[in-house]
C-alpha cells in the first residue's frame, strides 16, 4: 500500500483474522502495542529506543514478521486544534520512508491526549517516575491501538 488508509478502508483490507501493530512515534523512542488475532485487544508490546531511521525500520519490521502483523495503526499527533504540527508531520515523513520497506498496509489514529491519559493512569496506579518512564510508550501505543480497533468494531 503507497497511502495511508482511512481506517474503514482499512478495514475492508483486511483479513477476518490478524493482527495488527500501534504504534507510538516519538523523537526517542517508539512505543509498539500488538492487537489479538481477533483485533479486540491491544497489548503492550515493546518499545524500540530511537537510533536512525534504517535500524529502527528494522526492528519495527522484525516484530511485525515475528508476529505475523496484517497492517500497522501510527499514532497521528495532532494539535489540539486537529491541524498538523511538526510532530505529525515527523510520524508522515517515518512512514513514507517506511512504506519503501513494506507492502504492509498502514493507518493512522488520532493520538491527542493518549501519552497525558497513560500518564494519569500510572500515577493513579502510583507508579514510581522511573516505572513510569520505562512503560508510558508501549502503554500510550496500546491506548492507540485499542481506540483503532474499538472503530474496527463498530465498522463490522
Amino acid at each position: 500500500m503507497s497511502d495511508p488508509l482511512a481506517l474503514e478502508s482499512l478495514a475492508a483490507a483486511l483479513p477476518p483474522k490478524g493482527r495488527l501493530i500501534g504504534l507510538d512515534l516519538g523523537t526517542k523512542t517508539i512505543g509498539l502495542a500488538l492487537s489479538d488475532v481477533e483485533r479486540r485487544l491491544a497489548s503492550p508490546l515493546d518499545t524500540i529506543k530511537r537510533v536512525k531511521f534504517s535500524t529502527d525500520a528494522e526492528a519495527l519490521l522484525k516484530r511485525a514478521s515475528d508476529f505475523e502483523v496484517q497492517a500497522l495503526v501510527f499514532g497521528l499527533p495532532l494539535n489540539m486544534d486537529g491541524s498538523e504540527g511538526p510532530r505529525a508531520q515527523a510520524t508522515r515523513a517515518f512512514m513514507r520512508n517506511l512504506r519503501k520497506l513494506t507492502r504492509l498496509p498502514f493507518a493512522f489514529w488520532d493520538e491527542r491526549l493518549s501519552t497525558a491519559a497513560v500518564t494519569r493512569e500510572l500515577i493513579a496506579q502510583d507508579a514510581s517516575r522511573a516505572k513510569r518512564a520505562e512503560v508510558v510508550d508501549r502503554m500510550a501505543a496500546a491506548y492507540i491501538l485499542q481506540g483503532a480497533l474499538d472503530r474496527l468494531a463498530r465498522l463490522a
